[in-house]
């Protein structure tokens, strides 16, 4: 079993003292992160460590991190390939690129190599379509791969090398990588340097500049102003309601307008159904109120119909009923 070390420990410490004392379980995404930048992904003896720390049971640690695709549950890669094999990438080759890197390499889906440096896995969409056929090697995007250039990249990294990538930062390993995650700074010599934006984007940038089209009233140069201590946050003005298409006449709402009111107004906004608060209107009711006597006669007859749920275990949790289930299971 894993023994984590004193960093892991101080800095677990760290993490969880960035939340409220009450709200600790908040901090579990980011331990999760913590115990993969040390083991290489999400071991047995981490779901212990997270459950440990912040007081939960090992259940619900084991229930998030089941849950989302980052954290992984077996052993990975320095490396991890994701390759979109979703529609648009697919068209443009994109599963033609994962069949040769999964032969190239010897792996399937969510398999790493003998070596220990790539693990391969199909991605669903990596949110990129406008560069495709895109991949990525934990998480940073390589553009309009082919085979040969997805081959070629591969055998890079088994050989100890860091290729860029197309956009964003250098490359850093799955470890490097959830100690970022975790919320630590990248300590490495020009780890976020390097890199650029993608030529899609920029184009539409120059197609921006080049017809006058910008955001009415934005300057790029106005300073961010830091409100100081004990300054009250400017009141928010109010956003105008969009257009509903309605031709009946825009009535304030009083305070105490009823959830029922407003909600009958939200679906027919039109002239032919007039705002219940408009000028010479009426709101048609049910018929008269009862009397407060008769009100809880009502009530008391309700509640004696439906009585309160108990306390006791629902008739499954006996162990009678779970052996005459075992038994019926076993026939």
């Amino acid at each position: 079993m894993t023994v984590f070390t004193d960093e892991t420990r101080a800095r677990a410490r760290e993490i969880i003292a960035r939340y409220p004392a009450d709200r600790s379980r908040s901090a579990l995404l980011p331990l999760l992160h913590l115990v993969q930048s040390e083991e290489g992904y999400v071991s047995p003896a981490g779901i212990a460590f997270c459950a440990e720390v912040l007081g939960l049971n090992k259940a619900q640690v084991g229930a998030v991190a089941s849950f989302y695709t980052m954290y992984k549950r077996r052993p990975t890669g320095d490396w991890l390939v994701s390759v979109c094999t979703n529609t648009m990438c697919n068209v443009l080759g994109g599963q033609e690129v994962y069949d040769t890197l999964a032969e190239h390499l010897g792996v399937g889906h969510d398999e790493t190599t003998a070596d220990g440096t790539i693990t391969l896995e199909h991605a669903e969409c990596l949110a990129a379509c406008d560069y495709g056929p895109v991949l990525t090697v934990n998480y940073d995007f390589f553009d309009k791969v082919d085979p040969q250039t997805a081959v070629g990249l591969v055998d890079e990294l088994r050989a100890g090398g860091r290729p860029m990538p197309t956009r964003g930062a250098r490359l850093c390993t799955l470890k490097e990588m959830s100690v970022q995650l975790a919320g630590f700074a990248d300590e490495r010599e020009g780890a976020v340097a390097d890199g650029g934006p993608g030529e899609p984007t920029l184009r539409g940038l120059r197609l921006a500049e080049q017809h006058g089209i910008s955001v009415p009233g934005f300057d790029p140069a106005t300073p961010i102003k830091r409100r100081d201590a004990g300054e009250k946050p400017a009141p928010a003005t109010p956003a105008k309601a969009a257009p509903t298409g309605s031709t009946a006449p825009d009535v304030k709402a009083p305070d105490d307008k009823s959830p029922q009111v407003r909600t009958a107004e939200t679906r027919q906004p039109d002239a032919k159904t007039p705002a219940p608060d408009a000028p010479g209107t009426k709101v048609p009711v049910d018929g008269a109120a009862p009397a407060p006597r008769e009100a809880q006669a009502a009530e008391a007859a309700g509640t004696a119909a439906n009585p309160p749920a108990g306390d006791g275990k629902p008739a499954g949790d006996e162990a009678g009923a779970q052996e005459r289930s075992l038994k019926e299971a076993q026939k």
